[in-house]
């Protein structure tokens, strides 16, 4: 096992800047989890870690070593791919042997690592196999234990399980983050599923345009976003957004929206008449006979544990999740009151939450 230390990494494809003077420190067998929408810089970023792209500038360190000019093969990687990468033509056993031959492993070793990886991943009766004969979770554990008996420093994931289906890709989270809780192998993850990061992670790393927006555990990014941004991205359903202005009278300070509606705000150093945005998730909306924010049901979905609303105060759209099971006709005037210790206020301007 090893650390991993992304220092002031930058990437150009020709004069296009991908990567913008990135900082990462992950620690010797924590499972890091790359984040972000589709073209922000994650993939590149794994790539550049396993040598597959070269760094612009900046360094990248393995077990302390700087490894910017050192080949793949001697990185002590090894990588999972999207697509499996696996041979068509040899068998599980031999898309596992491959690499071990390629490093003159003996063949007892190689046979034995091969028997305690397929073990672990429960693939012991698929080894003569070929993939065209295997299902897409069953291709994936070969990926795996093709790195497995590697026994590298680190594990690189690029979005693993995003050619599964839905049931699978439950299922394989799971049994990745078992594989990792018994090997504790540095990982590093990339996904822009930020359900398979909030699961999986031991830290995230929240990215857009290039860099980094905020890194923390899941809970941390969930209770404390830094900015507009990495609050719409954590969690699901997203966070609501309300446009208002904060108000302070007699010692107390509220949120006003357009709608003539207000809330209490929380803590803050907001300045009076300051424009701001008001964060509230879904789940953390409750109703009430009156005060809070009137708003008008549009849609109302059960999905049998939660019941989602969909609801519009004047040109506001907000959306509600709520355990009880309720009936409401599109029409149906409720009011919705936000948890005040789990609310958040961003500057109108700047997106970046307000402090204390």
């Amino acid at each position: 096992m090893a650390s991993v230390q992304i220092v002031g990494v930058e990437k150009y494809f020709g004069s296009t800047h991908i990567i913008r003077g990135v900082d990462i420190d992950i620690e010797d067998g924590q499972f890091t989890v790359l984040v972000g929408p589709s073209g922000c810089g994650k993939s590149t970023l794994l790539r550049m870690i396993a040598g597959l792209e070269q760094i612009t500038g900046g360094e990248i360190r393995i077990g302390g070593r700087v490894v910017n000019d050192m080949p793949p093969k001697q990185r002590d990687i090894a990588m999972v791919f999207q697509n499996y990468a696996l041979y068509p033509h040899m068998t599980v056993r031999e898309n596992m042997m491959f690499t071990l031959k390629l490093a003159n492993v003996p063949k007892a070793t190689a046979d034995e690592s091969i028997r305690k990886a397929a073990e672990i991943l429960g693939l012991g009766e698929l080894l003569d196999r070929y993939p065209r004969q295997l299902s897409g979770g069953q291709r994936q554990r070969v990926a795996m234990g093709r790195c497995i008996v590697r026994n590298p420093q680190v594990f690189l994931f690029d979005e693993p399980l995003s050619n599964l289906d839905a049931k699978l890709r439950v299922q394989m989270r799971t049994e990745i983050r078992a594989l990792h809780q018994r090997l504790k192998t540095t990982s590093v993850y990339v996904t822009h599923d930020q359900i398979e990061a909030m699961t999986m992670a031991d830290k995230i790393v929240v990215m857009r345009d290039g860099i980094v927006e905020q890194m923390g555990t899941p809970l941390e990014l969930y209770d404390h976003p830094a900015n507009q941004f990495v609050a719409g991205f954590i969690g699901s359903p997203a966070m609501n957004f309300l446009p208002g202005t904060l108000r302070r009278a007699n010692g107390t300070a509220y949120v006003e929206f357009g709608g003539g509606a207000r809330v209490p705000a929380p803590m803050s150093n907001a300045q009076d008449g300051q424009p701001v945005i008001y964060g509230t998730r879904p789940e953390h909306l409750s109703l009430a006979g009156e005060g809070g924010i009137p708003a008008e049901v549009v849609v109302l979905e059960p999905t049998g544990m939660d019941t989602f609303i969909a609801c519009k105060h004047a040109d506001m759209e907000i959306s509600a999740v709520m355990r009880e099971r309720h009936q409401f006709a599109p029409g149906t005037p409720i009011h919705l009151v936000p948890d005040l210790a789990r609310s958040h206020l961003f500057d109108a301007q700047t997106g970046q939450r307000i402090p204390a």
